[in-house]
């Protein structure tokens, strides 16, 4: 009886514990949700119940900005070319921060720390000290307003920080897993792809991930060389609604935000167990 009595009083233990659990859970969820929910509510307004100084508690359905969004914006457009240099950049970023983060944590050579250094210390560089430079540097090119000078921007601006989590995951790899694959006469290039990007994968995903979103919110560089709505992206189609004869469109800058974050909402739940183990795994090492 008494045996039973204790493992009955675990079972209660136990349940209100999971219920403790999935209460805070719960509410750091809601918390989480009610902005994007927020969002959305005011996206599918009208108008003139968002700027009315008195509160509307049961606002009507509309779908007003939307029909402005395809009628006299093109917002496909918008879309599709912040898809192309956003995932552009994050492409070559990938293809050159992964052998450059492999030779910095694997190489004995002079300076490799300074050089590490100096490589994060131009993530801290304020923008625009750089913006006119790059400016004649893409009209020198013919690359003004277009995706592809996008594409090298983003890539420059988050290479150096992509490089630097990656090769932060490199150093936790054991050097042992190397000299056997050196032992069996591996190379280098390919103990790399086979052996060290494997092992690395969830940090990879991080820094792409991570990438990605500073790509995608990047505003400076876009409206300097993307001068027509032929290069915007959806970052600078905001600013379209912010001003002008129509005063500010919130339901439409509402609307606008939410199709700029849902993809990377998605794309975060979709690889949300490699994202979890690489924001866990390992420190990142001087």
């Amino acid at each position: 009886m008494p045996q039973t009595l204790k493992t009955a009083t675990k079972r209660k233990s136990r349940g209100e514990s999971m219920l403790l659990r999935y209460l805070v859970l719960g509410s750091w969820a809601a918390c989480c949700l009610l902005p994007i929910l927020w969002f959305l509510t005011i996206a599918f307004r009208p108008r003139t119940e968002i700027i009315t100084p008195s509160p509307i508690y049961w606002p009507s359905f509309s779908l007003d900005a939307w029909h402005l969004l395809m009628s006299d914006w093109p917002i496909a457009q918008y879309m599709r070319n912040s898809f192309f240099a956003v995932s552009g950049s994050v492409i070559i970023d990938l293809a050159l921060a992964i052998p450059a983060a492999y030779a910095l944590s694997r190489y004995e050579f002079k300076g490799r720390e300074d050089i590490g250094f100096y490589i994060l210390s131009t993530r801290m560089m304020a923008p625009a000290i750089v913006a006119v430079p790059i400016f004649f540097l893409f009209r020198s090119m013919g690359l003004l307003d277009t995706v592809w000078a996008l594409m090298l921007v983003y890539a420059a601006i988050n290479l150096s920080l992509v490089t630097w989590i990656i090769r932060s995951y490199m150093l936790d790899i054991p050097k042992e897993l190397e000299d056997a694959a050196r032992t069996d006469g591996a190379g280098d290039l390919r103990i790399l792809w086979e052996i060290i990007v494997p092992a690395c994968l969830p940090g990879i995903i991080t820094a792409a991930v991570i990438a990605t979103i500073f790509a995608i919110n990047e505003f400076l560089f876009t409206l300097l060389i993307a001068s027509t709505s032929k290069a915007y992206t959806m970052s600078v189609a905001l600013a379209n609604f912010t001003g002008g004869s129509d005063g500010v469109i919130y339901n439409a800058i509402a609307l606008v935000s939410f199709l700029a974050f849902a993809p990377i909402l998605i794309l975060v739940i979709l690889i949300q167990k490699h994202l979890s183990r690489g924001l866990t795994m390992g420190a990142v090492k001087g």
